[in-house]
């Protein structure tokens, strides 16, 4: 089946890149996606995957059946020659491909696009228990099931992923925390018709695309002027471009229906710029100035009236204060007020968290994530313990591009370590966004912790492209599907 489906899609980008005048090797390369070689077929897929390399032997268990869990999993598989891995995942379909939410949300894909079947995905030969860790005892190597049964190992690595935190908002306190795969019941019964929307859940995502379609038809009438607002919370997310993606495939959809005019769409993010890498900041400024589309920083949803259709932001602002005659500067004082604005479709990005019985326990932090050397993803405390994805404390690391690097380097450094070497391999803080900015066009935005563009192709990155458009929609799931959770992607 997964053949099949992989087969169909390639075919799919084939017809798509023809009509460009491409082919599908051609497109890659300009591309820069050498990790892509095993969509290519022949000699170059079968020097893509990792030769048994170590005869070295021990109990590795993870923590988290998702990408980031599964391909590291299939990495090792892949490295070692008795491989003893066991990976720990409540959710039947935890490798669900995340990075389609959007997609789904804005009627290009739907929710069956997006949806696996994660034992579909376990390496041969790895163990999986359907459960999930609850209490951690790294001192005498042990953590503890949600059954009551102990597990033990020799290496850990944890890859669990992260909690949505709904109910830190006023108003929705009844949804709490959720997941990004899983029951959307809280979720959808708490927005039921309400416009309130979010994209960071499967089936939320597939009620975002009904809301849309309903806000676009309420434009198109000419009754109002129709509101929709966008927000970015004041914590760390998965996929920091995500917030503004689903507002400019709003703006898409109600231009294909003629009915731009009778909208006003905006962006309330936290913090006090589009994008972290400056070039990119920019070019999205210029673009949202193009499309005729607002924008408000620093600005923290706070709380829903659902009832009533209104946002409250506290909005943050620095005054100048009494004049400091020692430092010979001003003092600068932190303002606060509650913003309230009315909408007819609100996209919530909710703030995220670390799973507490994960964040709160021996092997988190004092802010939850785990405490990793951002380069070698070693447990600053533990050294048989490695972290990796969306729970892991490294800057600018919470992306499906990052794990494709990041599991890479947790494998080298484990095997590494279990051998008695040094641990030579480094994160070196890579991250791709593929910032969609309309229906048929893409900003492929990377960068590392340089915080400067690291395009891995002889083009301007800060530009909107069909080519990644095609890439996006039809090659990285793909990649992503069967590459990296191969090991070979």
């Amino acid at each position: 089946m997964a053949k099949d489906e992989l087969n169909e899609a390639l075919d799919l980008l084939d017809s798509k890149l023809k009509k460009e005048g491409l082919s599908r090797r051609d497109a890659f390369k300009v591309a820069g996606l050498g990790s892509a070689a095993f969509l290519m077929g022949g000699n170059e897929a079968q020097a893509a995957v990792s030769a048994k390399a170590s005869d070295v032997k021990a109990k590795i268990v993870i923590v988290g059946g998702g990408l980031a869990g599964v391909s590291t999993a299939a990495k090792l598989t892949n490295s070692l020659s008795n491989p003893d891995i066991t990976i720990i995942e409540p959710n039947p379909k935890s490798v669900s491909y995340q990075p389609g939410n959007t997609l789904v949300a804005s009627g290009v894909y739907t929710k069956e696009d997006v949806m696996y079947d994660t034992k579909d995905f376990i390496p041969n030969g790895v163990k999986l228990i359907k459960d999930k860790a609850v209490d951690f005892n790294p001192d005498n190597n042990k953590l503890t099931i949600g059954s009551g049964e102990e597990i033990t190992y020799d290496y850990l690595i944890i890859a669990a992923g992260l909690s949505l935190d709904f109910g830190r908002i006023r108003g929705l306190e009844e949804i709490g925390e959720a997941k990004s795969v899983g029951s959307a019941k809280k979720i959808l019964d708490t927005f039921a018709d309400s416009g309130v929307c979010s994209i960071y859940n499967v089936d939320s995502a597939v009620k975002t695309w009904e809301q849309m379609q309903k806000f676009v038809e309420a434009a198109k009438t000419g009754k109002k002027k129709m509101q929709g607002v966008y927000t970015h919370p004041n914590t760390a997310i998965k996929c920091g471009g995500a917030p503004k993606k689903i507002m400019y495939l709003t703006n898409s959809r109600l231009v294909e229906a003629g009915a731009r005019d009778n909208a006003e769409l905006t962006f309330y993010p936290n913090g006090s710029t589009m994008f972290g890498v400056p070039e990119y900041h920019d070019a999205i400024v210029e673009q949202f100035k193009q499309r005729g589309m607002k924008w408000n920083y620093k600005h923290n949803l706070v709380e829903v009236d659902l009832d009533n259709k209104i946002a409250t932001f506290d909005k943050k602002w620095l005054e100048k204060g009494a004049w400091d005659e020692d430092l010979e500067e001003y003092d600068m004082i932190l303002k606060h007020e509650d913003v309230k604005v009315p909408f007819d479709l609100l996209h919530i990005t909710p703030p995220m968290i670390a799973p507490k019985e994960i964040g709160d326990s021996e092997v988190g932090s004092a802010k939850g994530w785990i405490p990793v050397n951002k380069q070698t993803l070693q447990h600053v405390k533990y050294d048989n313990i490695f972290s990796l994805g969306d729970i892991a404390a490294v800057p600018m690391g919470k992306t499906g591009g990052s794990v494709r690097k990041q599991y890479k380097v947790v494998v080298d450094n484990l095997i590494s370590l279990m051998e008695g070497k040094p641990l030579t391999s480094k994160y070196e803080g890579y991250t791709v966004c593929p910032l969609i900015t309309d229906i048929g066009k893409v900003m492929l935005a990377e960068f590392n912790w340089t915080r400067k563009p690291t395009p891995s192709f002889p083009l301007d990155p800060t530009q909107e492209r069909y080519i990644w458009w095609l890439l996006k929609v039809y090659a990285l799931k793909p990649m992503t599907m069967y590459g990296m959770l191969s090991g070979r992607a």
